[in-house]
């Protein structure tokens, strides 16, 4: 049995569509797809550079097509699957609740949604490495800073107003290191509230299907097959952590042959070989 995992945001690369633009029928999806995102997402899957790409509103979508385009390469089916942040429309997609259409028309508009909140105000993330995470989440709590993603023991993400951000970095909190994010915002915290009730509403008009294989949930880790579940967890996680360490404690838990990563792929490759070591894992970088 095989776990898929689908990357999220920071992950894209320039060019990182031109490996899989070659495969059967690719060129017809990706014309379909820009279509529903309003994006030309070849052009910006080839050519454009890393500063247009790491715009919220163009990563998003570009990262699930990406993504599902390189499923395409699977070798073997998924058994279970599981996205990050983002990446969560691509596996409800593997698994079928979603089309792949209403996957990418659905990051978009996650996209300029989460792109217009994080204008309203300047906000950020920093990511905590090593160090006693207990003492710096109280630190980060103390400054008004709230835990966005905990993707590892160890590895914790923080977002919230700028300046807060500074204080954080410069008290190097329980000795981690702090390494400040290029993002727009402090997703998956309360600055991205006004962001939920334009998602909410998109959310509430598709008609989901029963997940056709498990779907590990972001928010607790739970493995759910209900599709009006999983979508309406994906709008209370517009402003609620990303708990990728109990994501991959579940992967454990079903004891898969091997894990394997969509492209762009690397990001959560790392994440598992850290906290599943043993575990076979495949980054897939190109078709072959």
């Amino acid at each position: 049995m095989n776990a898929v995992l689908v990357p999220g945001q920071g992950s894209q690369t320039p060019g990182m569509l031109l490996p899989w633009v070659g495969l059967p029928g690719a060129q017809d999806d990706l014309r379909t797809w820009s279509d529903a995102a309003g994006l030309d997402l070849v052009q910006l899957g080839s050519v454009a550079g890393a500063e247009e790409i790491r715009d919220t509103a163009i990563a998003q979508p570009l990262l699930t097509a990406t993504a599902l385009l390189s499923s395409r390469a699977l070798t073997s089916p998924a058994g279970v699957v599981c996205g990050h942040s983002v990446g969560e429309l691509g596996a409800l997609a593997l698994a079928g609740v979603l089309t792949e259409v209403e996957a990418v028309s659905l990051a978009a508009e996650r996209g300029r949604l989460m792109a217009k909140a994080a204008a309203e105000r300047p906000t950020g993330m920093v990511a905590t490495l090593g160090g006693d995470d207990v003492a710096a989440r109280e630190v980060a709590t103390e400054l008004g800073l709230e835990v966005a993603t905990v993707n590892v023991t160890g590895q914790t993400v923080y977002g919230g107003p700028v300046e807060a951000l500074e204080a954080f970095a410069t008290a190097a909190p329980g000795g981690a290191r702090v390494r400040r994010l290029e993002t727009a915002g402090a997703f998956h915290t309360s600055a991205m509230a006004a962001a939920v009730p334009g998602f909410a509403s998109l959310v509430a008009d598709l008609r989901p299907r029963e997940a056709s294989v498990p779907v590990i949930a972001n928010a607790d880790g739970s493995v759910l097959t209900d599709g009006r579940a999983l979508l309406d967890r994906l709008v209370s996680q517009l402003t609620g952590p990303v708990r990728f360490d109990l994501c991959l404690q579940a992967i454990a838990m079903l004891g898969p042959e091997q894990v394997v990563e969509l492209a762009p792929a690397g990001t959560l490759t790392a994440l598992v070989k850290r906290a599943l070591p043993g575990v076979p894992v495949l980054a897939l970088k190109d078709p072959a």
